[in-house]
């Protein structure tokens, strides 16, 4: 899963970026530090994988991974060639999901290049932006329906959808906010469009704000109204505060996000909201030489599953042995479990879920 970072200049993309991924994305106190995009791959956390390897003392351990791409800031006339529109178009073209940072705090000393806070105006500029680029390829998409209408009348439907599509982004409304049948979905997304990549407004709060609530911030508050109308996701964040506990050991990480009455980082809130908003699920393998973390769409069945591991495994599959990961942990052993008759086997039409674990049986 590759995940790119957008934001206006100076709202704390980099920062985040920092934190999260410790890959040292250079950050400053004014627009496009970030010329190329920087790329960090980062473990997903997952404490069903950690109890695996206490109890097998793996010779290797592999968990899931996120690439997060840190890109160049976005300014008004991204889509005409300002500032670095079209190295920031082309790059955003190229991830699954967008995490649109969005400033939610006051700070004197840190320039906004608007000249002010206003998360609603911002996320708008960046839509703008997207939305004109979309109408360009759109219009392409237009034209060769039409050339292919003349020969043949079923292309009607989708020449008038796309007509629908198109007035909805001049209207200034991103692909994914438009409601769509099942078969119109699968229109729109044989189209690049970039407002129809899946989205969550990191909401960046000052430390005070952060600890404090949300329900105390404008800001925030209408964030969470313009995500609603976007269908996006919404997820609190102090980018300062992640990058001040980036470099503490695990204990004193958790003694500090304690303090605050939370379990986890931002960086793990993340992950999840971004799983859930993609549909991924994971499931496991386990035994001595290596416990290891798989993503998967929500919805796959056993073989195409076993097909992550090697495409062997799809085509001679036979059966899946399958545990659920707390049968496993009350057994306290594999053994156990298989003595309690809790290893299930599964067919070609098994359906995977999230914390499977699993052993796939094959031939060829």
């Amino acid at each position: 899963m590759k995940l790119g970072i957008v934001g206006l200049p100076n709202v704390g993309k980099s920062t985040l970026f920092n934190a999260i991924t410790n890959a040292g994305a250079q950050s400053a106190n004014y627009p496009f530090c970030t010329i190329e995009p920087n790329v960090g791959v980062v473990a997903v956390p997952d404490k069903r994988l950690d109890r695996l390897a206490e109890m097998y003392q793996p010779n290797k351990f592999t968990p899931a991974t996120i690439e997060f791409v840190d890109i160049a800031g976005l300014v008004r006339g991204a889509s005409k060639g300002e500032g670095l529109g079209n190295k920031f178009l082309a790059n955003i073209r190229e991830v699954d999901a967008v995490v649109h940072v969005v400033r939610c705090f006051e700070d004197g000393d840190i320039i906004h290049v608007e000249g002010s806070i206003d998360p609603v105006r911002d996320i708008e500029t960046i839509d703008l932006e997207l939305i004109l680029s979309d109408i360009e390829v759109l219009d392409r998409r237009i034209d060769k329906t039409r050339k292919l209408l003349k020969a043949d009348k079923k292309y009607q439907a989708e020449l008038d959808f796309f007509l629908r599509l198109r007035e909805a982004l001049e209207g200034g409304r991103s692909a994914r906010s438009m409601e769509c049948g099942e078969e119109e979905r699968e229109l729109m997304n044989s189209v690049s469009l970039l407002t129809n990549k899946p989205v969550i407004f990191a909401a960046n709060l000052s430390e005070e704000d952060f600890k404090a609530g949300v329900e105390g911030n404008p800001f925030f508050q209408a964030v969470e109204a313009a995500a609603e109308k976007e269908h996006a996701a919404v997820l609190p964040i102090c980018a300062e505060m992640e990058a001040e506990i980036s470099g503490l050991e695990p204990e004193d990480k958790a003694l500090f996000l304690g303090d605050l009455g939370l379990s986890e980082s931002s960086l793990d809130r993340l992950i999840t909201a971004c799983y859930s908003l993609l549909g991924l699920i994971s499931y496991l393998t386990a035994g001595k030489d290596e416990v290891r973390a798989w993503t998967i769409q929500k919805g796959t069945k056993a073989p195409q599953a076993a097909g992550k591991i090697h495409t062997d495994f799809e085509r001679g599959f036979i059966r899946a042995e399958v545990i659920g990961f707390q049968d496993l942990m009350e057994s306290g052993s594999m053994v156990s479990a298989k003595e309690k008759g809790l290893v299930r086997s599964e067919g070609k039409e098994y359906v995977m879920q999230d914390g499977d674990i699993v052993l796939f049986r094959f031939n060829v």
